[in-house]
């Protein structure tokens, strides 16, 4: 027993009667057990408590995928009472400007109460190779250097990919701090490069190969964002340690009741059925699929095409929406992440597209989109487009099917009825799983146990 945490002491059984020595006794048997429940406890929290560092190029203010999910990630280990730091750029993206109040070398803040260091990068939205290997490697090396130096030793360091590059920062600062290296894999990089017609065989593509094995051969753990990920690194790195993290959707935040006359309002002064895409204008997205596709609707009256976003090929699908002369067409700039759900939810149809086939690649605005139980559009193939046809949340049209994608937004702007039932699986779906508070919980518990 601790001595600061004496037991009471018992007067004699001869000289009180027998029932208060029995309450006595009772009492002292009920403090020694709350002592050692109270040390166990604490030991137990000792033992438990993680610090976890997430080394990542994008996050808020920036909106987007990774932003959104490692944040919500590092506020979810924060709830369980581990300690979270996060080591990023100077907020850029999409718009590839530095944001007001952020330039310099080093910015140390808080952001929804966790502990964030920001260092240099150089901006750019220029596709030319050496303006996008300047942008990668300045944040290599000053997240490299600035975070050695101001980042505490953690237990976990995870490290977000892509950019691939960064997996050389990732790397050696787990050898610096001495902490295990998780390695989130979100696309299958150079893979995606190449099948986007990014990347050509050549030296480049060697040595980014090189690069990627070398991440996942180093990494304590190698997470990805799609089972497909998972599958195509066990294949060719049997050796390298997977964990199936799928990026999942705040079901609480996104919800079908969400929609306001506002939003609606945003998206379309008048009636008529709203086919929305909103996130990221780049080449992987292939929206000009969209542009297509609304230019052969264009005299069918009540379908508006609304994009909401920006990115680096939005001011080519603005000209050309305008040289066809396509009324139908809205451009609306990025809103902030809060007002999401409500733009999602006031929409008809909701579309999400990809210009090819891209192994592993799942986007995370297919998980928005049933949670907010709206129909479905996904423009892909492979696992996205399993994912909605198995679960009946919507159509599938190949990428580069202009005349499916035609016909599909035909049939769901004419059948309330089917937008209905596509509406209610899609949200079911999403709730049973797909929920991102139970896929960082179950992740965050993992990483508890290895401890």
């Amino acid at each position: 027993m601790r001595r600061d945490c004496p037991a009471p002491r018992l007067p004699r059984q001869d000289l009180i009667l027998p029932e208060l020595y029995t309450a006595c006794r009772r009492a002292s048997r009920k403090a020694q057990a709350e002592t050692v429940n109270f040390a166990q406890g604490a030991m137990q929290e000792s033992l438990t408590r993680m610090k976890v560092v997430i080394l990542t190029q994008y996050y808020p203010p920036e909106v987007g995928a990774p932003q959104n999910r490692l944040s919500e990630f590092a506020l979810d280990l924060k709830r369980r009472g581990h300690a979270v730091a996060v080591l990023t750029a100077m907020p850029n993206y999409p718009a590839g400007k530095i944001y007001h109040g952020y330039q310099g070398l080093l910015r140390r803040e808080r952001w929804n109460d966790i502990e964030v260091i920001r260092t240099y990068i150089y901006p750019t939205l220029s596709t030319g190779i050496v303006k996008r290997l300047l942008c990668y490697f300045s944040f290599v090396v000053s997240s490299l250097l600035i975070g050695g130096w101001f980042v505490d030793p953690p237990d976990y360091i995870l490290t977000e990919s892509p950019p691939l590059f960064l997996g050389i920062s990732g790397y050696l600062l787990s050898r610096w701090k001495r902490a295990r290296w998780i390695f989130n894999v979100s696309d299958l990089w150079p893979e995606s490069a190449v099948r986007l017609g990014l990347l050509r065989p050549g030296l480049a593509l060697r040595l980014g190969e090189s690069l990627e094995a070398f991440c996942y051969r180093r990494a304590w753990l190698v997470t990805g964002q799609s089972s497909g990920i998972v599958q195509s690194i066990k294949e060719r790195f049997p050796g390298a340690p997977t964990y199936y993290l799928p990026n999942g959707v705040d079901t609480k935040r996104f919800r079908p009741d969400c929609a306001t006359p506002e939003a609606r309002s945003l998206l379309s002064k008048g009636p008529g059925c709203v086919v929305l895409y909103a996130g990221l204008h780049g080449l992987a997205q292939g929206l000009e699929q969209i542009i297509e596709a609304a230019a052969h609707l264009r005299n069918e009256n009540g379908i508006q095409f609304v994009l909401v976003g920006d990115g680096p090929t939005k001011q080519a699908l603005v000209k050309a929406a305008s040289a066809r002369k396509l009324t139908n067409v809205t451009f609306l700039e990025p809103v902030p992440y809060k007002d999401m759900p409500a733009i999602l939810a006031a929409a008809d149809i909701l579309v999400v597209a990809l210009a090819a086939h891209i192994p592993g690649a799942v986007p995370s605005k297919l998980y928005e989109a049933m949670a907010s139980g709206r129909p479905l559009i996904a423009v892909a193939a492979g696992e996205p487009a399993e994912i909605v046809s198995k679960r009946e949340a919507g159509v599938v049209v190949q990428p580069g099917d202009i005349e499916g994608l035609v016909t599909a937004l035909r049939c769901l702007a004419s059948d309330p009825l089917k937008r209905l039932r596509l509406r209610d699986r899609a949200r079911e779906a999403a709730v049973k799983e797909y929920d991102r508070a139970a896929v960082a919980s179950r992740f965050v518990e993992y990483l508890e146990k290895q401890l």
